[in-house]
């Protein structure tokens, strides 16, 4: 663990204990507590208020959160919630990048689509609302109230009921998810507790005098660690290499240090130059043709983003489809995390209106890459095919890579990809995320009559048996997810030839029987 992560972890387990010194206070009622009693007088409860939905309470117990019918109930307490007076109320807090623009626009947008007029209140640097109101009403409808600071502080708050969603540039850390579950927010990792509401991306940048145009992963993960401190490597030069990244605190940052520097056991270099922000690093490298730096793709200023080279020698630039189909190596999700309870039916709605079309073109509109499933040609694969006759061999002959072309030729490629972690079938956050708007699709009817085929791919590495046994593996833990997310009503045909999976609403999905890397 890091001093960073050790402090942040430290900040966490702090506000953690003092939220769980609320739940095992039963000496006496604080002043911030409610009770809850029941008519007939077999219930007596007390503890501090969580949240209410308008139809139930939740408060802290011994035993962790209660969550009760309200009308059941009688509450005592100046936190009591007036039914007369209630507003629905969403707090969200977390990444600046998310809140600048992107959410503000999402509210507003989602609250035309129920005929809502929206005002924004700005309360300070860190603060706004905004509040939803129905014209000729008296009362608002909702409001969305938002803190604007960074990821950590976003998880910290949640943790301490401060918030009731985590807007974050990265993943929830393992850290954050114990001591969530410690304090009655369920699994934090838990696919159904986290949304992607849009694709960001990092890159790599130089300045533009600089004679580089792509870097493979490895590299930079080895300047990053300190293991590369000139450009003789990459370009050949022995000038020294000047390395710069974003504040501490920054998700972004922290996304990149923690999957590319320590994804390879390596340590962060103690000579890396940080910024107070992004502009701070992107001017810095722009002046200086010696020096590399990683930035979000929208904030690269006059600095130079260069493509990134993977292991099969792969080029990939941060372009719409490759960001779409997680081909581009550093794409980044921005995600909303949620805890296990009952949020008020305004956010509930809000969620699920997230992940229709008209919130996908705001996300488009703001700048960033919206989940939206777009068509890719067969023939724009043609590095892939490229790359695969290339290794082309007696444990992967080309009449196998012939017949891969025969079945796809007649089909078009989606966007929506499924990505796994090395050598499992377990799916990243990104794809989870994806299945989950796959199955929407196909409930919304979008695709009619198509079938839709899912075709499993491994990374080459290793024998080719094995990895054609793990494609086959991947395709059908995907066919089950989407299965079991389509609610048990559809039913699976075998075949000699193929799995196709059978449903009344006209769509199938089909995995060939000898799947190719």
């Amino acid at each position: 663990m890091t001093r960073n992560e050790s402090g942040q972890f430290g900040r966490l387990r702090k506000r953690a204990a003092i939220f769980a010194a609320l739940f095992f206070c039963a000496t006496a009622v604080a002043a911030q507590d409610v009770v809850l009693r029941s008519e007939g007088g077999g219930l007596n409860i007390s503890g501090p208020l969580i949240g209410f939905d308008g139809e139930n309470i939740q408060i802290g117990s011994p035993n962790g959160p209660l969550t009760l019918r309200y009308d059941r109930v009688i509450c005592e307490g100046v936190d009591c919630p007036d039914l007369a007076t209630y507003v629905p109320e969403l707090r969200l807090s977390g990444a600046r990048r998310m809140a600048d623009v992107l959410m503000p626009a999402l509210v507003e947008s989602f609250a035309r689509s129920q005929q809502l007029q929206v005002t924004l209140d700005q309360i300070d640097d860190s603060h706004f609302v905004q509040t939803l109101q129905r014209a000729g009403a008296l009362q608002p409808a909702g409001r969305f109230s938002f803190r604007t600071t960074n990821t950590d502080e976003g998880f910290a708050d949640l943790i301490a009921n401060e918030t009731d969603i985590v807007m974050s540039v990265r993943e929830v850390r393992r850290s954050e998810v114990r001591l969530g579950a410690e304090v009655g927010l369920g699994q934090l990792d838990d696919p159904r507790q986290s949304r992607i509401v849009g694709l960001d991306a990092l890159v790599p940048v130089v300045a533009a005098a600089a004679s580089v145009s792509a870097i493979s992963l490895a590299d930079l993960a080895a300047a990053y660690s300190g293991e590369i401190t000139d450009w003789s490597k990459i370009t050949g030069s022995s000038d020294p290499m000047t390395v710069h990244l974003g504040p501490v605190t920054n998700g972004q940052a922290q996304r990149f240090i923690d999957e590319v520097v320590r994804g390879g056991d390596r340590k962060l270099s103690i000579d890396i130059v940080r910024h107070p922000d992004n502009a701070a690093v992107a001017d810095a490298v722009a002046g200086d043709f010696r020096a590399l730096g990683v930035l979000p793709f929208t904030d690269v200023g006059n600095a130079q983003p260069i493509a990134l080279r993977d292991a099969c020698g792969f080029i990939s630039a941060p372009r719409l489809t490759a960001l779409k189909t997680e081909d581009y190596p550093l794409t980044a999700p921005m995600f909303l995390y949620l805890p296990k309870r009952r949020l008020p039916p305004l956010a509930r709605d809000f969620l699920a209106w997230l992940r229709g079309p008209e919130a996908q073109l705001v996300v488009r509109r703001a700048g960033f890459v919206d989940q939206g499933a777009v068509p890719i040609p067969l023939d724009a694969q043609g590095q892939r095919f490229a790359n695969a006759i290339a290794a082309a061999g007696n444990d992967m002959p080309l009449i196998e890579l012939q017949r891969m072309v025969r079945v796809l030729a007649a089909r078009v490629r989606l966007s929506t990809s499924f990505r796994f972690e090395i050598g499992s079938t377990r799916l990243d956050a990104q794809s989870r995320s994806n299945l989950l708007a796959l199955a929407q699709a196909i409930r919304d009817d979008r695709y009619k009559d198509r079938p839709l085929m899912l075709v499993g791919f491994s990374d080459g590495r290793g024998a080719a048996d094995a990895n054609r046994d793990l494609s086959s593996a991947r395709a059908e833990a995907v066919l089950r997810d989407l299965k079991a997310l389509m609610g048990g009503s559809c039913q699976m045909a075998p075949s000699s030839r193929q799995r196709r999976l059978e449903r009344p609403c006209r769509w199938a999905v089909m995995i060939p029987s000898g799947a190719v890397r």
